[in-house]
C-alpha cells in the first residue's frame, strides 16, 4: 500500500484504513471517516488519537 497505492482518506473504508494502514485501528478509522472530507494529509492531526509520530507512520500509505 505504498508509493503510488495510497489509499484515500475520502474513500477508504474503516476496513481497509485498518488493514492496511500501519498504527491505525477499528477506533482510529472510524474517527478518520467521521472526520471526512480531507484536504491534506496533516488534517489527521485534527483527529482524538492521532499525533505527529502517528501521522508519519500512516503518511506513505494514505493520501487526501
Amino acid at each position: 500500500a505504498t508509493g503510488e497505492r495510497r489509499l484515500s482518506l475520502n474513500t477508504a473504508t474503516e476496513r481497509e484504513l485498518d488493514l492496511f494502514v500501519p498504527g491505525v485501528g477499528p477506533a482510529t478509522a472510524a474517527k478518520i471517516i467521521a472526520a471526512r472530507p480531507f484536504e491534506s494529509v496533516e488534517e489527521l492531526l485534527d483527529v482524538s488519537g492521532i499525533g505527529p509520530a502517528t501521522l508519519e507512520k500512516i503518511r506513505p500509505y494514505v493520501k487526501p
